[in-house]
């Protein structure tokens, strides 16, 4: 493919703007090259280069900088994408009107165009020697990357607040001239998708009474899962599932460096209890539009979280590779923790209660300056360098469009629970359910629920509640609930879905019923789900004090949330234990 768009490339230079027959429009005005590094630059300057109208006259080719520790899969990348990829060494030889990056390296002098350059995150915050030579410097601020043989190497260096144009006159001050406060157009993209928010929230399960807690967390040894890489586990099995959804975001550079089988593996337990992993490429941001919870690190996702109000929670605060001055620093300092081996359960709840939205106000406002017109700034800045081509500004500031719905990873849901609750004399059950995963599982804290797709050696035999999920089975349900009670003696209570809304429920001793979820008019019928239902039956069953019988009604709570269940006698009077 290169090859192709590379002939093609050097076809159209040769006449740059002549006639062509075989156009559907008129031949480009300008042509403008985005420049990745990494898989955040990337999909940051495709982002940025969405500013860049092609009905202005503006033709874009993409490139790869090479000797980014994290570069690998990133010509892939782009060229799964359909656009026009060149190579370093062709983009090199080429003369554009433009060249955009987020990110900065001294080897990007080599390009024969205007070149400027912006965050691939919340402003510039980290202190990385390698890339900067000295210890003072933020990465993307310093001397050795925005400079060659005395020169500055970008014409336009775009950021996010004055304070770090400030900051940049005393790291680099010959580069000072040359920056301009822009804002954050991927935080405005963030913004302006808030009214998909239950869209969103439904990709990611957090629907029928569940809310949403995102793991964030950045590359390094200092990151949450360099800190903590079995938190996300731990609080899989923490949280109740019925209360929870839980989704975990994670820098590209994690991925690009330890491989996306490599994440997903080491993962691989958390997954089996129900947790979502976003693809490094797209999806963080619509996570961060839908999540109610944010438990991170010094990201720059943890960052736009706060700045979208979420309640934050800090596992890891990354100080000892931060720019002290920085507001990420601050963000650092000032956000709430979580202490990763206390009850994460209970510190998420009073997060909630105590969540004041103007408490990291301060340290937001000095990383994210003029959110609203960042869009319109950006672009108006680059098409700037376009004006000799004859490319004029649209008079229309940039509307920005709703960030991609969330694809997330995930495995199928947990087979196996361990379940807590109780029942009350008025009918009310309720109750919490948690994953169990193998291995990581030492002492039941109630009793276990298990599907039929569970294959643990022991757990089957130790539940007190079976159920099988699927209503198309090829065994009848009244055939396999009579079939399971004879195989497993160990069992109060078996559950056969029906379909979405009913279950036939099998009680020890032989008693037969059907239940279905009830519904107010005009609301919509919850799903029943077959082990939460038999949980909240056995919790009934075992209930030595219960006032009423099935037949009457169930309420099942979890959290927030209530379902009312019927109960249908199949059997007769006759039956019941």
């Amino acid at each position: 493919m290169l090859s192709r768009t590379s002939a093609r490339f050097r076809l159209r230079r040769g006449n740059r703007y002549g006639h062509d027959r075989w156009n559907t429009w008129d031949p480009p005005k300008a042509e403008v090259l985005g420049v990745a590094r990494t898989l955040t630059s990337a999909t940051r300057v495709l982002d940025v280069m969405h500013l860049l109208r092609p009905e202005d006259g503006i033709e874009k080719y993409y490139t790869v900088n090479p000797g980014s520790a994290f570069a690998d899969g990133l010509d892939a990348y782009l060229a799964g994408l359909g656009v026009q990829v060149l190579s370093w060494k062709e983009a090199t030889r080429r003369s554009f009107d433009l060249a955009v990056s987020c990110s900065v390296h001294p080897t990007m002098r080599r390009l024969n165009a205007p070149l400027m350059v912006l965050p691939h995150g919340a402003g510039y915050n980290r202190l990385v020697t390698e890339s900067t030579g000295d210890t003072f410097s933020p990465a993307g601020l310093s001397r050795r990357e925005l400079m060659w043989r005395g020169k500055v190497v970008p014409e336009a260096i775009g950021v996010s607040h004055q304070d770090q144009i400030d900051r940049l006159a005393e790291t680099c001050p010959e580069a000072a001239p040359y920056a301009l406060a822009v804002g954050d157009w991927c935080f405005q993209r963030i913004t302006a998708s808030m009214k998909h928010r239950d869209r969103y929230r439904a990709r990611l399960g957090a629907v029928d009474g569940r809310r949403l807690v995102v793991i964030h967390s950045t590359w390094s040894r200092h990151s949450l899962l360099g800190r903590h890489p079995e938190l996300p586990l731990r609080l899989m099995t923490s949280l109740p599932v019925d209360e929870f959804a839980v989704a975990a975001v994670f820098h590209p550079n994690v991925w690009a460096r330890h491989s996306r089988p490599g994440v997903l593996e080491r993962l691989g337990a958390a997954m089996d209890a129900g947790l979502m992993i976003i693809p490094p490429e797209e999806g963080w941001r619509a996570a961060v539009v839908a999540s109610d919870w944010v438990v991170g690190d010094h990201g720059s996702t943890t960052f736009y979280s706060a700045a979208a109000d979420r309640v934050t929670l800090l596992a890891a605060t990354g100080l000892d590779e931060l720019d002290p001055r920085s507001p990420a620093a601050a963000f650092g300092q000032g956000a709430p923790r979580l202490d990763p081996d206390g009850d994460v359960y209970a510190q998420l709840l009073a997060a909630a209660r105590g969540h004041d939205p103007a408490g990291l106000r301060p340290v937001v406002d000095r990383q994210l300056a003029s959110v609203d017109t960042s869009g319109e700034v950006t672009r108006a800045r680059m098409y700037a360098f376009l004006a000799r081509r004859g490319v004029v500004v649209p008079d229309v500031a940039p509307l920005p469009l709703p960030v991609p719905a969330p694809e997330p990873v995930r495995r199928t849901a947990a087979t196996a629970y361990d379940v807590t609750g109780a029942h009350d004399a008025g009918g009310t059950v309720d109750l919490q359910r948690r994953p169990l995963v193998a291995g990581h599982h030492t002492e039941a804290l109630g009793f276990y629920a298990v599907t039929t797709e569970e294959n643990h050696p022991h757990w089957p035999d130790a539940a007190e509640v079976l159920a099988r999920t699927a209503a198309d089975a090829e065994v009848a349900a009244l055939d396999w609930v009579a079939e399971a009670a004879v195989r497993y003696e160990n069992l109060n209570v078996l559950v056969a879905r029906l379909d979405e809304s009913r279950c036939l429920v099998r009680l020890r001793g032989g008693r037969l019923l059907e239940a279905r979820t009830e519904r107010s008019w005009g609301a919509r019928r919850s799903p029943l789900d077959p082990i939460l239902l038999g949980s909240a039956v056995n919790l009934w069953l075992t209930d030595a004090d219960r006032a009423k019988d099935l037949t009457d009604g169930l309420t099942l709570r979890t959290g927030q949330w209530r379902i009312e269940v019927a109960f249908t006698e199949q059997g007769g009077p006759g039956n019941r234990p």
